[in-house]
């Protein structure tokens, strides 16, 4: 009889030792995969909370599009577009709409005014005089925000903006000029996002 190479064995148990730490990785990962349905459904969740908030403030709204900023790899927010019934891309400032923001990280209320007027000026000529107004407006009906709060602007037509945070009210800014520069930080042909504008936009005409 053959006698048995004890080297055999020793590949033979390697084989089997390596085999059962690929299965355990595998189960791992299959175990932290987010699940594609508990996504769709919070999404919907997140969608009903929505119309709900908006119900008085944007009646007949539809979603139009959402997208998701990312600057330099870091994530900073998504973003969702809700119109009225006949609204158009080609006159943005027509009809009433809402504009959401989901927080993907923290930032403070002067960041976020700052970064704004500097994004306002992309588009049009704002005075120092509009900056430091429209800047201690900001800081007035925008908190410092948290990883998932979420900040809902709806524009007036020749009105200004309401602001709501985390579904409560939080103020008004009755400037019209205002209000058709800070929306068009997102929905301008101006826009520094032309890819965000896009996602944005994709369901209206």
């Amino acid at each position: 009889m053959r006698s048995t190479n004890p080297s055999f064995f020793s590949t033979a148990f390697a084989r089997a030792v390596l085999c059962a730490v690929w299965l355990f990785l595998a189960s791992l990962s299959q175990a932290q995969t987010p699940d594609a349905s508990r996504e769709t459904a919070t999404t919907s969740s997140s969608d009903s909370t929505t119309h709900a908030e908006l119900r008085d403030l944007l009646p007949q709204h539809k979603l139009a599009g959402r997208g998701r900023l990312t600057v330099w790899g870091f994530e900073v927010y998504d973003a969702s577009l809700w119109v009225s019934p006949g609204f158009r891309v080609d006159n943005l400032t027509a009809l009433p709409f809402a504009l959401e923001l989901a927080y993907l990280r923290d930032f403070t209320n002067s960041d976020i005014a700052k970064r704004s007027i500097a994004e306002m000026r992309r588009s049009a000529t704002v005075s120092d005089a509009q900056a430091e107004a429209w800047t201690a407006a900001m800081l007035r009906v925008i908190p410092n925000v948290k990883k998932n709060d979420r900040i809902i602007g709806v524009y007036r037509p020749g009105s200004g903006a309401a602001f709501l945070v985390n579904g409560k009210a939080s103020g008004e800014i009755k400037d019209a000029e205002f209000a058709r520069l800070f929306f068009g930080i997102w929905l301008s042909p101006k826009t520094s996002e032309p890819k965000v504008r896009s996602a944005l936009l994709a369901g209206v005409a």
